[in-house]
């Protein structure tokens, strides 16, 4: 295997980090795909917010990585959204968004502990909590037009409990927050 420059810094002492060589061929990946490259693999700005590493010792950071991914993203989102703006028009663009808007607002007016589906008592999942306070960022930005970062959304971290919030629809949602986001930046 040829050598890999180190695009990023990678973690030190007994860190782990995303696997060098995996991120080095997403992003050569990447590359390809933004330029345009008949051959390249199909990449778009939803493939590159649930890319995820292999982490190993003395891999890259995750937070340097984790950084560029949203530019990246961001990137690619403008890039789709030019395409579609171009190909669609502007009407049709953002009446898909509103849709998409409009869908969060009625998750998220539902009643506080009720938002999202639960897993067993014995199984863990996100602290209803910790969601429910974003949900009302959230909500202030979608009804108030309050201040909120796409950064914010996208790297919302929440503790676990037993019984909480199941993972993957919350998940769902917050992907969804982000392309709305991203759609009307």
């Amino acid at each position: 295997m040829g050598r890999v420059s180190a695009t990023f810094p990678k973690v030190t002492g007994s860190e782990r980090g995303y696997d060098v060589q995996e991120v080095e061929n997403f992003l050569k990946d990447a590359r390809r795909a933004y330029s345009g490259d008949a051959g390249a693999d199909p990449i778009d700005a939803a493939s590159i917010r649930h890319m995820a590493f292999s982490m190993t010792k003395h891999g890259y950071s995750p937070q340097h990585v984790d950084s560029a991914l949203e530019r990246l993203e961001d990137a690619f989102a403008i890039r789709e959204r030019d395409r579609a703006l171009r190909a669609s028009g502007d009407e049709s663009w953002f009446s898909d968004a509103k849709s998409k808007a409009e869908a969060i607002v009625a998750r998220l007016e539902r009643p506080e502990g009720h938002r999202f589906d639960r897993v067993t008592f014995l199984s863990v999942g996100y602290h209803p909590r910790d969601v429910d306070r974003l949900v009302g960022r959230l909500k202030g930005y979608f009804s108030d037009g309050r201040a909120l970062s796409i950064e914010e959304v996208r790297t919302s971290v929440f503790r676990q409990k037993r019984g909480g919030y199941r993972e993957a629809q919350v998940d769902l949602v917050l992907d969804s927050v982000v392309d709305v986001m991203l759609a009307v930046r």
